[in-house]
């Protein structure tokens, strides 16, 4: 649904960019680090694995790889598995509200598909040898990271709009050239997924669409949502590239495909148009053409803001996680009882082949 670029580490949530940068120059002083020495048998491995991204091919589960590729992805993909389902509470918290039974069911199907996102990632990922317990347990204790722009509350119906519009707008942006990333299993999740998420944005700016033809106070609201989540949307690009090494490791990898800048540029260039059709006004003096550049110059992003809400600080940071453990843990009967069904059947089974 709303995966941001996951350039950024999991880890304690001090961590940021300035530290890790930090901790380079202070490595950096010391001296070089000694290059480990690799057999040729090795050597010969990394340079076919090296030459297959390189041609473009796939990466599968049962071909051998380096560790550093295999970090990265289960890195990225369990980050965004649990984007996706993080990222359903800001819109399901508005089901019992919806303003009609029409959108009370579109809202219901939209925050089942982020469900059933969250499913082909996390099976993505275990095809990597991690378990399921170990990322969920990742995520419930604050090891593992999710998109920042979770963190945020939905304050009126226009909310639900503006994030199918903007952040999954933006979540497609992103997810589309990981249809191509070079690890097979995601590549191939990720198909169906920028397939619902088309859906999704669609049916946002619909909304959006027949709230601003409405009363003023309609149109008002969906202002005031455009204000509170642009620049939101911009961060979720992942840091400039010039902060982000985990963006060129996935670049050289054959995982991403652009870098956060470009994405953030094409996001910007797709969706003022939209806006002008809308009816509405982003909310940056410094937005207008640049006949040079052939692009949208915008204005600086508050990376401030973005750090503080990834690591912890964000409004709704403890209250997303303590619902995500609590269903966890209210869910536990339902594994424990199919855990057991699943155990009887395949003990009766056995014992009518016996």
């Amino acid at each position: 649904m709303y995966t941001q670029s996951f350039s950024v580490s999991d880890g304690n949530a001090n961590d940021t960019a300035k530290d890790s940068a930090k901790a380079s120059a202070k490595n950096t002083v010391k001296g070089p680090k000694p290059v480990p020495v690799i057999s040729a048998e090795e050597a010969e491995k990394i340079a076919a694995f090296e030459q297959r991204i390189a041609d473009d091919g796939r990466i599968e589960p049962q071909d051998w790889m380096p560790e550093a590729y295999r970090k990265t992805l289960i890195r990225q993909i369990s980050q965004h598995a649990h984007s996706e389902i993080v990222g359903m509470l800001p819109e399901g918290n508005w089901i019992t509200r919806a303003p009609s039974l029409k959108r009370k069911a579109i809202l219901i199907a939209k925050v089942q598909d982020e469900g059933g996102h969250g499913l082909y990632l996390y099976s993505a990922a275990e095809t990597l040898g991690v378990s399921r317990d170990k990322m969920l347990d990742d995520l419930h204790t604050g090891r593992a990271k999710y998109s920042s722009i979770f963190n945020y509350p939905t304050l009126t119906w226009a909310d639900v709009g503006v994030i199918g519009w903007l952040v999954d707008g933006a979540a497609i942006m992103n997810q589309i050239p990981l249809c191509r990333c070079s690890y097979g299993p995601y590549a191939r999740a990720m198909i169906r997924v920028c397939k619902e998420e088309s859906f999704h944005q669609r049916q946002g700016y619909e909304s959006l669409l027949v709230m601003m033809r409405s009363t003023e106070e309609q149109r008002a609201m969906v202002q005031d949502a455009v204000n509170r989540w642009w620049w939101r949307c911009l961060a979720m690009f992942g840091p400039p590239d010039a902060d982000s090494p985990n963006s060129a490791l996935g670049m050289r990898y054959g995982i991403k495909r652009f870098s956060n800048d470009d994405l953030r540029q094409k996001f910007v260039d797709a969706t003022v148009p939209q806006a002008e059709v809308l009816g509405v006004t982003l909310p940056d003096p410094n937005l207008k053409w640049n006949e040079a550049r052939d692009h949208y110059d915008y204005g600086a992003i508050d990376w401030d803001e973005f750090w503080r809400t990834l690591n912890g600080d964000g409004p709704c940071n403890k209250e997303r996680l303590a619902t995500r453990v609590k269903a966890d843990r209210d869910g536990q009967w339902v594994r424990d009882a199919a855990l057991a069904y699943a155990q009887k059947r395949a003990a009766r089974e056995a014992k009518e082949a016996a």
